[in-house]
């Protein structure tokens, strides 16, 4: 996690992201790449610090300063990480396209491992009333994890880190994760959780949990199972009570979280729960 991307509108919202992206990339040793994208049909490709095309038309002049303001708020949020004195590299670019198209054609041409992202949080009723996010999408699409970030966070301190799934064989994969997170804060308590709809439940999800950390030799871990009568629900309640400050899940597949497909939970949580959500692809 250490080459991070975090796109930008400018908004509040993406600045609380844009906080914590740098308060993370210090923890690992990594940078950013801070992106903005200009939605314009006429106009497509990639922008980046070399400058930006001149066009002829009225379009072109038009598409040509609202490129020239936009690199300068961009310098402005660069000098602002740089009043920091945190040492992280910022670098800025540009994208001409439909948002989702750009940010995922960077992930792919500049390797990105992380992409940390500001978004509202959301009620449960009024998620269901409302298109998806640009956030929820990203956790939908993006090969890499994808951090949603919900407040501001001018100090990032995570002491309580909430792992929620079933703890089958598929969440084997997030171990190595789960240790770099570790080693970026020290001082955080691993929890890990698993939502169970039926009380009978509980006894065989606390087995999961015990044998999860047995096969991977977590010596330093909370056990949580809580009854909820949905998934989805339960987890932000849950971490909610808790105080948890950071919560990893899988975005889909098999082991997650069950009763429904895990990608829907995840973009679910992601958006309704207060604390900032890591969620992964499986493999």
């Amino acid at each position: 996690m250490q080459n991070i991307l975090v796109p930008t509108d400018f908004t509040s919202e993406a600045h609380n992201a844009l906080e914590v992206a740098v308060q993370l990339a210090y923890r690992t040793g990594g940078r950013i790449t801070l992106l903005h994208v200009v939605e314009a049909p006429s106009a497509a490709g990639l922008v980046s610090t070399g400058g930006v095309a001149h066009g002829s038309s009225r379009d072109g002049v038009f598409m040509v300063q609202l490129l020239q303001r936009t690199k300068r708020r961009m310098h402005e949020l660069m000098a602002e990480v740089a009043r920091t004195h945190l040492g992280v590299p910022v670098h800025d670019a540009i994208a001409t396209a439909p948002v989702d198209e750009a940010i995922l054609g960077v992930i792919r041409e500049q390797h990105i491992d992380l992409v940390v992202v500001g978004t509202r949080e959301h009620a449960p009723a009024f998620h269901l009333l409302t298109p998806d996010s640009h956030a929820e999408r990203l956790v939908r699409l993006a090969p890499c994890p994808v951090l949603t970030v919900k407040h501001p966070a001018p100090a990032f301190e995570v002491h309580s880190i909430v792992f929620a799934s079933d703890f089958s064989a598929e969440a084997d994969q997030l171990v190595p994760y789960l240790r770099q997170l570790g080693q970026a804060f020290p001082e955080a308590t691993l929890h890990l959780l698993d939502i169970v709809t039926r009380a009978e439940d509980y006894a065989t999800a606390l087995d999961r949990i015990h044998a999860f950390a047995s096969r991977h030799q977590l010596a330093a871990y909370e056990p949580d199972v809580f009854d909820a009568p949905q998934v989805q629900a339960g987890i932000p309640r849950y971490v909610e009570q808790a105080h948890a400050d950071l919560v990893v899940m899988l975005t889909h597949g098999h082991s997650g979280l069950r009763h429904l497909l895990q990608h829907n939970i995840a973009e679910s949580v992601a958006v309704q729960t207060a604390a900032p959500v890591l969620t992964f692809h499986p493999h």
